[in-house]
């Protein structure tokens, strides 16, 4: 294995052979803390790239800019750039291309293989003319039999629109088995293992980017999976970000697949349509998606640019929520066109909702949702208006406005299911008791809290407790393994009033600490609440999960109480299917 480091942000590299004729070379970001603002880091992440050599060679994806320094080096102990015949671009986003243009300086003739939208927005970003091929779901790519190893590596390529990018593809190599995937499968975690050797180790990053970045198009997933039934069998999924599926493939497609299939279920659903490459879009679309599917609403993005007319029309004349962005000023033919088949589909009875994409020169915000009102559509949340570039708190906003959405969305069988319990089994259910607690976490410039009394003390030692956590409430993205919060025990004769406070409902965005006395940087997790018993300040170690809650586990750090004489406040509860 050959291994360069890069001082002091601890980048590093892995270059091995994974198959006949294939090495991967794994940029390991081992500190990266954050993917986009909105999306959390826990244990950094990977950029992997692939070479694979028949009689002809081919380059599966490049790297992140931050690597120029090591990774093309690395690149040309392994081979002359001049002898890279193809370049197969999975998908056009900066971390896996940043090094496309400095590849084209080395070899000016090599040949770009990738989907249509890829190469256009590829000409973006290199602006230099390019060789390039436009390939689709069943064409192909033959490198020719390596002459030493006698295998033909031959690709077949599967459109994967939106996942999470619509210019994605997948490609195959029927020599090895090894389906190359990009986003799909992967899961942000940097370590030593190239294959999945420790699935309880990666499973909770897996199931964290699958909620973030793939849950949001779990329609678009399906029929990616559809796709993939239809090859022969796969031996392993090379991934674009952290490690390789071999050693436990079937857990993996299993788990997309069913975590797809149930987010499909039902004919209900949110659109929420973006310009791919415009200003913020794509990052704030996928925050008010994320948001939408915590209600356990269905949701699908839609690429405004991408997608093809008619299905265009299908997509959001069929939702019964459309969340819309705002677009250029002066937009090209093509994306005015898709505008016009936007309005054009829209039902009266529909919500719409507007988002500010902040893309520079963009149509003002009220214009275009005075123009949505003129058509007579329900608004579901105010306009998101982006006043600067999005920070952590602009993305909170939005997901929890597309939270709200997806409570609207799921209303009727949220009450349907309150009603559907047996009486006496409701009453009894209702018997169960708990304390009366206030959770808060804070991350960077995101922070929030609710109240809870599903707690419970799990473990002496090391000394731990289980909250449940309902999937709709905002603090859950704060809540992931690894994360800090702090549990703030409420006193039974002085806590009506913050009850009052944390239980009203918060617009999308903001503080819920305003007006409450605090104490700041007394925990690492979040505040500490001034009127509050006692304080502990955990981190989550396991979350499992329940139909409509996280069950979380966490160790419990530090702590101390404000009146040792002093009760706990508890909740009564009559009926078991609500707080």
């Amino acid at each position: 294995m050959t291994v360069a480091t890069a001082a002091p942000q601890r980048l590093s590299l892995q270059c091995e052979a994974i198959g006949p004729d294939t090495t991967t070379i794994r940029s390991l970001d081992w500190d990266r803390s954050r993917f986009d603002i909105e999306f959390g880091l826990r244990n950094g992440t990977t950029y992997n790239a692939f070479l694979v050599r028949g009689e002809r060679t081919a380059l599966i994806d490049t790297s992140h800019l931050k690597f120029a320094g090591t990774w093309l080096p690395l690149l040309e102990e392994q081979i002359d750039p001049l002898a890279i015949d193809h370049l197969i671009v999975s998908h056009t986003e900066p971390d896996h291309s940043g090094l496309i243009g400095h590849l084209l300086e080395r070899n000016p003739e090599i040949e770009i293989v990738a989907s249509k939208v890829a190469i256009q927005f590829l000409a973006d970003q290199v602006h230099r003319p390019f060789r390039s091929r436009a390939v689709k779901s069943g064409e192909e790519l033959d490198l020719g039999t390596n002459p030493s190893s006698g295998v033909q590596h031959r690709f077949e390529f599967l459109s994967a629109p939106n996942l999470h990018w619509p210019d994605t593809i997948f490609s195959f190599d029927h020599g090895t088995g090894i389906l190359y995937t990009c986003d799909a499968f992967g899961l942000h975690y940097c370590g030593d293992d190239i294959f999945d050797v420790d699935p309880g180790a990666i499973a909770p990053d897996f199931r964290f980017y699958y909620d973030c970045l793939m849950g949001p198009n779990a329609r678009s997933v399906l029929q990616a999976l559809k796709r993939m039934d239809a090859l022969p069998p796969i031996r392993m999924i090379a991934t674009g970000h952290g490690p390789l599926l071999r050693d436990h493939l079937g857990l993996w497609t299993g788990d997309y697949r069913e975590w797809s299939s149930q987010r499909s279920a039902g004919e209900t659903y949110a659109a929420v349509c973006y310009v791919s490459q415009y200003g913020f879009c794509d990052r704030l679309s996928q925050a008010i998606a994320r948001g939408i599917g915590k209600a356990e609403a269905q949701v699908q993005l839609v690429d405004l640019r991408a997608t093809d007319p008619q299905e265009l029309a299908a997509l959001v004349g069929e939702a019964s929520a459309v969340v819309v962005p705002t677009w250029p000023a002066k937009p090209d033919p093509e994306l005015q066109q898709a505008i016009g088949t936007l309005l054009a589909a829209l039902k009266p009875k529909q919500w719409v909702a507007v988002y500010d994409a902040y893309g520079g020169n963009d149509q003002p915000v009220d214009s275009v949702a005075a123009q949505l009102r003129t058509l007579g559509q329900k608004e579901a949340f105010q306009p998101l208006r982006i006043r600067q570039v999005p920070d952590g708190n602009d993305y909170q906003r939005c997901e929890e406005a597309g939270t709200d959405l997806g409570q609207l969305l799921t209303r009727a069988r949220t009450i349907a299911a309150m009603k559907s319990l047996d009486g006496d089994l409701d009453k009894a259910l209702g018997r169960l008791s708990g304390g009366l607690y206030i959770v808060t976490a804070r991350q960077g410039e995101r922070s929030s809290a609710m109240v809870a009394s599903w707690v419970s003390q799990a473990s002496f030692d090391p000394p731990g407790l289980s909250i449940a956590v309902a999937k709709d409430r905002a603090i859950e993205a704060l809540m992931q393994v690894g994360d800090r919060f702090v549990l703030n025990i409420l006193r039974e004769d002085n806590h009506q009033e913050l009850l009052r406070h944390f239980l009203k409902r918060f617009p999308p965005g903001a503080d819920r600490f305003s007006g409450v006395a605090t104490l700041d940087g007394v925990s690492s997790g979040g505040p500490v609440l001034g009127d509050a018993l006692a304080f502990l300040g955990c981190r989550v170690a396991q979350r499992m999960e329940g139909p409509d809650h996280w069950i979380i586990y966490a160790e419990v750090e530090e702590g101390t109480v404000a009146d040792s004489e002093a009760t706990t406040a508890v909740h009564h509860r009559k009926v078991g299917n609500h707080y």
